[in-house]
C-alpha cells in the first residue's frame, strides 16, 4: 500500500491513543532522552557557537503548518535586477551539537524525527528543536545562510553559503500565505514566493522533474467524534517546496564540484514499475496516451478527484528506491541524480529533523569557503547511508502502522456497514486480495473477495476494524 501522511487535529480518542502508545512500545521508539543528552542540550541551548556575520537586518519569515515549532527554514525573497535573490536560512544544528558528544551520539541513534498522529518523537531535545535552534519569530538564531541569485527565468546564476546570525520576523502558515497572495495583500517578499515558485515549476517541467501533489489524510474532530478526510495541498505548499528543492540542488552542485559529498539519489524507475502504473491508470479510468510521459501526465491530475488522488498515491511507489550516496576525493558515484528532481539533489534543509542534513550543510560550507571538510564530517560520511536507510525504514514502518491504527480506531464501531468504494490495486500473486479506496470516509484499506473489479465502483462491507493488531478489512457487499 502506498505511504500516506496522516495529521490529527484535536486530542486523540482513547482507543487511538492507546493503540499508538502500544505501537511506540512495540517499535522501541524512545520518547524520552537520556539524562546526559538532556543536560548537554540544556547547556548548549545557553551557549551555542555563534558566527560573526550578522544578517539580522533582513526580515526573514517562515512558512510551515500552523502548529509547527521545529522551524528549520526561514526565507527572504527580493528582486535582483531582472531576476531574484533568494536568501534561505537553515537552522545551524552544528552550533549546538558537538561532534562525539552525547547529543551527537543520540542523534545517530534516532536518525530522524518520527511523526505519529498524536505526537512527534524528535531527533533532538525540544530545548533545541523547538527552542534555541528553531528559527522562531523574534529570536536571533545561528543559521546556515544560502544566498541564491536567479535570472528572470528562475535559473540559478550565483550561489553563496555561510554561517550567519538571522532573525525571523513572521511565522506564517500555508493557508495564510495563500490567502495573502490570492487577495493581493502580500508584501513583496511573500508575494515573490508565487513568482519564484512558478518559475521553478516551469524549469522542473523543462528538465523532466516531478512533484507529486499527494493528498493528506486528515483527522478532524467534529461534534465529539473524529472524521477522516482528504486534504489536497495548496499551491503555496508547492511554491515553498520549490525553494527547498532549489537549495538542495545548489547544495548538490557544490558538493559534486568539489568532489566530496552526500547526495539524495533515486535511479530511474524500471520499465516494469512504469508498466504496472499504466495498468493502474487504466483501472482508475485515467487517460494516459502512450506518447505522454509519466512526468507530463502527473501535471494533468487533480488531487481533489477521487481517482486522481488514488493514482497519485500509487505514484509514490516509484520513489521507494531513493537513498543516500556518499563520495569523496573526486570519485563521483555512478548515479548522481534524483530521478524525481531530474538533477543532482541533496537533503540539507531540515537538520533539526534529519541527521544527514547536518553533514550536507557542513560539506557545503567547506566547499563554498574553499576549505577541507571538518574531520568529524569525513569520519562519519561512509556510515551515513546505512544509518539513514535504517532510519528511513523505521519512519516508513511508523507511517504504515499509524495509518492502519488510525483507520481501524475511527471505524471500530462501524463493522458491518456498507460503503461506496473503488478497487485501486490487486495483488500480483493473490487476485482475490486488493486495495479499496472509499469515497467517504477517506480510507484506503485491504479487501478480500473472489471477484474484485479493478478500477470499478464497488459496494464494500467493513468486516474488521481492530486498532490493536489486525487493522481493517473489507469484502464485496
Amino acid at each position: 500500500m502506498p505511504r500516506r501522511t496522516i495529521r490529527v487535529t484535536g486530542a486523540p480518542q482513547a482507543p487511538l491513543g492507546v493503540a499508538l502508545a502500544a505501537l511506540r512500545a512495540e517499535l522501541g521508539v524512545p520518547e524520552a532522552f537520556p539524562a546526559g543528552v538532556q543536560e548537554e542540550a540544556e547547556r548548549s541551548a545557553q551557549a551555542p557557537a555563534l558566527p560573526s556575520y550578522d544578517a539580522t537586518d533582513l526580515p526573514f519569515f517562515t512558512v510551515d503548518p500552523p502548529t509547527s515549532t521545529d522551524l528549520d527554514q526561514a526565507m527572504h525573497l527580493s528582486r535582483q535586477g531582472t531576476g531574484y535573490r533568494v536568501r534561505y536560512a537553515i537552522a545551524d544544528v552544528a552550533a549546538f551539537v558537538a561532534p562525539g558528544g552525547a547529543l551527537d551520539a543520540e542523534a545517530h541513534k534516532r536518525v530522524n524525527t518520527l511523526y505519529f498522529p498524536d505526537l512527534k518523537v524528535p531527533l533532538h531535545p525540544v530545548e533545541l528543536s523547538e527552542g534555541a535552534a528553531s528559527l522562531l519569530p523574534g529570536r536571533t538564531r545561528p543559521a546556515v545562510l544560502w544566498t541564491l541569485d536567479l535570472d528572470a527565468e528562475g535559473r540559478t546564476v550565483a550561489v553563496d553559503v555561510r554561517r550567519a546570525l538571522v532573525r525571523s520576523t513572521a511565522q506564517l502558515d500555508y493557508a495564510g500565505v495563500q490567502r495573502q497572495i490570492d487577495s493581493g495583500t502580500a508584501e513583496e517578499p511573500v508575494a515573490l514566493l508565487k513568482e519564484i515558485g512558478l518559475a521553478r515549476e516551469r524549469l522542473e517541467v523543462e528538465r523532466g522533474g516531478i512533484s507529486l501533489n499527494v493528498p493528506e489524510q486528515e483527522i478532524t474532530e467534529r461534534d465529539h467524534t473524529y472524521e477522516l478526510a482528504y486534504r489536497a495541498p495548496l499551491p503555496a505548499e508547492g511554491w515553498n517546496a520549490q525553494v527547498s528543492l532549489l537549495t538542495g540542488m545548489a547544495a548538490a552542485g557544490l558538493m559534486v564540484t568539489t568532489g566530496t559529498g552526500v547526495l539524495r539519489t533515486l535511479p530511474a524507475a524500471p520499465d516494469g514499475a512504469v508498466a504496472r502504473l499504466r495498468r493502474t491508470a487504466v483501472a482508475l479510468h485515467i487517460d494516459w496516451p502512450h506518447h505522454v510521459s509519466y512526468a507530463a501526465l502527473i501535471r494533468t491530475l487533480d488531487p481533489h478527484d477521487t481517482h486522481h488522488a488514488a493514482f497519485l498515491q500509487e505514484c509514490t511507489t516509484l520513489l521507494r528506491g531513493a537513498g543516500y550516496t556518499v563520495f569523496r576525493d573526486g570519485n563521483l558515484p555512478t548515479i548522481t541524480t534524483h530521478a524525481a528532481v531530474a538533477a543532482p539533489y541533496a537533503h540539507c534543509t531540515a537538520p533539526l529533523r534529519r541527521l544527514a542534513d547536518r553533514y550536507a550543510c557542513e560539506l557545503c560550507l567547506a566547499a563554498a569557503a574553499g576549505q577541507a571538510p571538518p574531520a568529524w564530517v569525513l569520519a562519519a560520511l561512509d556510515a551515513l547511508p546505512q544509518r539513514m536507510a535504517e532510519g528511513s525504514r523505521r519512519a516508513a514502518t511508523v507511517e504504515r502502522e499509524c495509518v492502519d491504527i488510525v483507520e481501524a480506531a475511527l471505524l471500530r464501531d462501524r463493522v458491518g456497514e456498507v460503503f461506496d468504494g473503488c478497487v485501486v490495486e490487486l495483488s500480483d500473486h493473490q487476485p482475490a486480495v486488493g486495495t479499496v479506496q472509499l469515497e467517504s470516509p477517506a480510507v484506503i484499506g485491504r479487501i478480500e473477495g473472489e471477484y474484485l473489479p479493478l478500477g470499478e465502483s464497488l459496494r464494500v462491507r467493513l468486516t474488521r476494524a481492530d486498532p490493536g493488531t489486525a487493522g481493517i478489512l473489507f469484502a464485496p457487499a
